[in-house]
C-alpha cells in the first residue's frame, strides 16, 4: 500500500532532508520513526530535498506499506484511515518536536512524492532594518538596510519562463557517460511583497518563488542575486546577462538557509 505524507519540520537541527549516516537528518528521522512503528525497515521519498538548515511548512513525503501488514485494511476505508491515524500520531512520539507529520493517507500505487509533483513553492523571509530580532534570528535573513524593493521586483521577474540557471546552482556531478546533467528550469512565478511576523509583529519582506522543479542551492543563490540588486550592487537590468552567462561566479552568493521555507507542492 502507498502511503502518502505531508510533513511540516524545523530544519535548525538538521543536515538536510535526504538520508546521510552520521548526522541528523529529516528522511533519516523519519525512515528510523517508521521502522520502529511498523516493526518493517521504511524508506520515505520527498518531494524536494531541502539543505541544511531549511525548514518546510508543506513538504509531501511518500513511502509503501508491507502487503502483509495491510491485507486486512482494504475492505473497510474507515479501518485504513483509523490505522493511518495511529501510526501517524505513533510517528510524531518518534520524530517530534522539530518535525510533525500532519497527515497520512492512501495513495495511488503510481504516486510518488517526488516524480509526480508538478510544482513546488519556496518562501523566503528578510529583515532589512538596522537591528535584528530575537525572535525571527532562525526564520530570516537579517540584511542591516533597507533594500530598494522595486529593482528587486524588476530583477525577479526576469527569472520567470524556462532558463538555463546554471548561473544559481551548484554543478552537479556528470552521468555516468560523462554527460552534463540539465539544469533548465521553468520558474511559473517569482514575487515580493512586505508581510508581518504573527510572533514579533515585526515586518518583514517575503519571496516566494514557484517552479516545476528546483536545482541545488537555487532558490538561495536567487535569493542572494537579488537582495545584491537590492544593495544597488547589481544592476536589475544584468539578470538576463547572469543567466545567459551560465556561471556561478557571476551570480550573488546564496542566501543564509535559515530563511528559506519549502513551502507548498503541487499534483496534477
Amino acid at each position: 500500500m502507498r502511503v502518502r505524507g505531508d510533513v511540516s519540520y524545523d530544519g535548525s537541527p538538521f543536515h538536510g532532508f535526504a538520508a546521510n549516516d552520521g548526522v541528523p537528518t529529516v528522511a533519516g528521522l523519519l525512515n528510523d520513526g517508521l521502522s520502529r512503528v511498523l516493526q518493517v525497515k521504511v524508506t520515505v521519498s520527498c518531494a524536494g530535498r531541502t539543505d541544511r538548515g531549511v525548514h518546510a511548512a508543506g513538504q509531501v513525503i511518500s513511502f509503501d506499506l508491507p502487503d502483509n501488514l495491510t491485507v486486512d485494511w482494504r475492505s473497510d476505508s474507515g479501518e485504513v484511515t483509523g490505522r493511518l491515524e495511529s501510526i501517524r500520531h505513533s510517528l510524531n512520539r518518534q520524530v517530534g518536536p522539530s518535525v510533525v507529520v500532519t497527515s497520512l493517507a492512501v495513495a495511488d500505487d503510481d504516486f510518488d512524492a517526488r516524480f509526480s509533483a508538478i510544482g513546488r513553492t519556496y518562501r523566503y523571509r528578510i529583515l532589512d532594518r538596522p537591528d535584528s530580532d530575537p525572535f525571527i534570528t532562525s526564520r530570516a535573513w537579517h540584511v542591516p538596510e533597507a533594500l530598494d524593493l522595486e529593482a528587486m521586483e524588476t530583477a525577479a521577474a526576469y527569472l520567470v519562463g524556462e532558463h538555463d540557471f546554471s548561473s544559481f546552482c551548484r554543478r552537479p556531478s556528470p552521468i555516468s557517460d560523462g554527460s552534463k546533467v540539465s539544469l533548465v528550469r521553468r520558474v511559473t512565478s517569482a514575487s515580493f511583497r512586505r508581510v508581518v511576523d504573527g510572533l514579533s509583529c515585526v515586518e518583514l519582506l517575503e519571496f516566494e518563488v514557484s517552479a516545476t522543479a528546483f536545482c541545488h542551492q537555487m532558490v538561495r543563490s536567487i535569493v542572494g542575486t537579488l537582495v545584491a540588486v537590492g544593495r544597488g550592487r547589481i544592476p536589475a537590468s544584468a539578470i538576463p546577462n547572469v543567466l545567459a552567462a551560465c556561471d556561478r561566479q557571476v551570480a550573488g552568493e546564496p542566501a543564509p538557509p535559515q530563511g528559506l521555507t519549502f513551502w507548498s507542492v503541487e499534483y496534477a
